[in-house]
């Protein structure tokens, strides 16, 4: 019998492609986050010159690396003092809670140091705010507020003084305004209106936030009624933008255009 003819041997499948190498940069920024995580807020990076060294990089590879953790609130520098590892950011939800409220949903221990309390005339201004005359005194008490002990947000809070007799800043130190309000005059906030916007630290507001003038933050306005629909409160507070993001759930209003 003759043999069966064989097909002829094609050429042999290409060979898998090689999965693509990683850029330096990103070695180097995973050597970095890899140094981090177990490290805690505040705690310093090595110097650059022996970092650079321990990881076997140019130092201007290691500073590109760095500027980019900066950039994503990883890392924090500080001038002349060096690079830490940045404090975690806050995610808050838009609502009427409290200040002390909103930390203690997060896990973190709220505080407040008061600055200096006074009471004043209201002025033009804030009394239209508050609905009262401008003849009318209010309670004006600037407060640092706190998470874990460290400085979140600068409060200067404005109530008027016929709704809250006898309320001093020492009332309001590492309290929260909304249950003493409850507690001692038998009032709950309602309702409330805030508005929200960028902001640039100025020196002073930077002395009680431990941040440098300049520094992004969020500055919020809210004003608040009491359930007969009186104003109870005028509160501005600017929140360190290194330290706050605001989280917003969003729904579609209609299914019509969806583009």
């Amino acid at each position: 019998m003759s043999a069966e003819p064989q097909p002829a041997a094609g050429p042999p499948p290409p060979a898998p492609a090689a999965p693509p190498r990683a850029s330096k940069a990103h070695l180097v920024r995973q050597r970095l986050e890899d140094l981090i995580a177990p490290m805690s807020p505040g705690e310093p990076l090595p110097a650059e010159r022996d970092l650079a060294a321990d990881l076997g990089v140019a130092r201007m590879t290691l500073r590109r690396a760095v500027e980019a953790l900066v950039a994503d609130h990883r890392l924090i520098r500080r001038a002349g003092a060096g690079t830490f590892v940045a404090p975690t950011r806050v995610d808050q939800q838009l609502s009427a809670t409290s200040f002390s409220s909103d930390m203690r949903s997060r896990g973190m221990t709220p505080g407040a140091h008061t600055v200096w309390a006074r009471e004043q005339p209201a002025g033009v201004m804030l009394a239209s705010v508050l609905g009262i005359d401008p003849t009318a005194r209010l309670v004006h008490v600037r407060r640092v507020r706190t998470a874990d002990g460290e400085p979140m947000a600068l409060e200067d809070l404005h109530v008027p003084a016929a709704l809250v007799p006898g309320l001093t800043g020492t009332d309001l130190e590492d309290a929260s305004f909304y249950q003493l309000l409850d507690s001692r005059y038998g009032l709950s906030i309602s309702a409330a209106t805030q508005t929200i916007e960028p902001h640039l630290v100025t020196p002073d507001e930077a002395d009680h936030l431990g941040t440098h003038a300049g520094a992004p933050a969020f500055l919020f306005e809210r004003t608040s009624r009491v359930s007969d629909g009186q104003v109870a409160e005028f509160v501005r507070s600017v929140y360190r933008g290194d330290r706050y993001r605001i989280l917003v759930d969003i729904f579609p209003t209609s299914t019509g255009d969806r583009r």
